[in-house]
């Protein structure tokens, strides 16, 4: 038996790997059950339903205007002050209309596939995210941690080999789960779409942009696993990898934050990696430098920088190249006794 069939079914029988799919596929299943009931298929019924409530809200805002009018006419007569409480001439110039009283905001939410899935394709993807983050780091930590790396370099003594082998055990079992899921997935939100919401306007070129956005998703899951895998074999245990993602989230999401509000950089904002994440499921993603206007002056037009997803994809493919360098530089190197 080859040695990648050993790791790929070890990664698939380990306990940690069992429970986090269950967690992964019950917490993805609670969000598809939230948004079936909280979606209304907007039928005529409900449409007229909601015609009828804005006209009633319209008639009694009438209603009300014609009593305040009233009311201050009869406080003129009395010798009383009415601007400050009705505005002049009485608040005959603010005479409700019906176009004030949209329909559309007594309406239930409805989905909508066409204008809303690609939100919960990145939703979708920040979660298997997680659960690659936790298989990657994991498999390969615990080999270090409980001294299993060392007796299978007795068997295999290929140091390069069998830590490439065990990358790709780990990012083979995230493209089947994710495609896996990933199919289900869209195949449930299209079922929302059908029967709780709505599909129009979904044209093939909808589909074919929700399909390069899946790319784009498995391609950012690939990355956090095996970054993760690299970071647990450079520490030798899974603490590592764990440690470093909360100490960069930290200093990225906080740290630089604050020091590039301090400092007064222009957009600082693109030292930031959340920017690069939404850039690459958006496309692209535009820093607003209000600071660059004079509002006591007049009206401004801020200045902007637009990071695209090609950016995005030159950060995070140099990161994870470098990580996954300094894991097999270090195998290759190190002792492992």
């Amino acid at each position: 038996m080859s040695l990648y069939v050993t790791e790929l079914r070890r990664l698939a029988k380990r306990r940690l790997t069992r429970v986090m799919l269950v967690l992964l596929v019950l917490g993805l299943t609670g969000i598809v059950t939230a948004f079936t009931f909280s979606s209304h298929k907007l039928s005529p019924a409900v449409i007229a339903q909601a015609q009828a409530e804005s006209d009633a809200n319209f008639r009694d805002a009438v209603k009300d205007w014609e009593r305040s009018i009233v009311e201050c006419d009869a406080a003129k007569a009395r010798g009383e002050q009415t601007e400050d409480r009705y505005g002049p001439n009485c608040g005959r110039d603010w005479q409700p209309t019906a176009d004030m009283f949209d329909p559309k905001w007594n309406l239930p939410y409805q989905f909508d596939f066409r204008g809303e899935f690609g939100v919960f394709i990145a939703v979708f993807a920040g979660a298997v995210a997680l659960f690659a983050f936790l298989i990657g780091a994991s498999f390969v930590g615990a080999e270090w941690s409980s001294g299993g790396m060392m007796n299978l370099l007795l068997w295999r003594p290929k140091r390069l080999t069998v830590l490439g082998t065990k990358l790709a055990a780990v990012l083979t079992m995230l493209t089947g789960v994710t495609m896996v899921l990933g199919a289900l997935w869209t195949l449930a939100f299209w079922l929302i779409g059908s029967y709780r919401g709505t599909t129009a306007k979904v044209t093939s070129g909808v589909w074919q942009s929700a399909g390069i956005s899946g790319l784009r998703a498995l391609g950012l899951i690939l990355a956090v696993g095996a970054v993760a895998f690299a970071l647990a074999s450079l520490g030798r245990h899974t603490a590592m990898a764990l440690g470093v993602a909360v100490g960069v989230g930290v200093v990225s999401e906080i740290g630089i934050r604050i020091a590039m509000a301090i400092a007064g950089v222009r957009f600082g904002d693109r030292w930031v990696l959340s920017t690069y994440a939404l850039a690459w499921f958006q496309k692209q993603w535009t820093l607003i430098d209000y600071r660059s206007c004079e509002f006591a002056q007049g009206e401004c037009t801020p200045k902007e920088m637009l990071v695209t997803w090609q950016d995005s994809a030159l950060v995070f493919g140099i990161g994870t190249a470098v990580v996954l360098v300094a894991a097999f530089w270090m195998m290759r190197r190190r002792d492992v006794t």
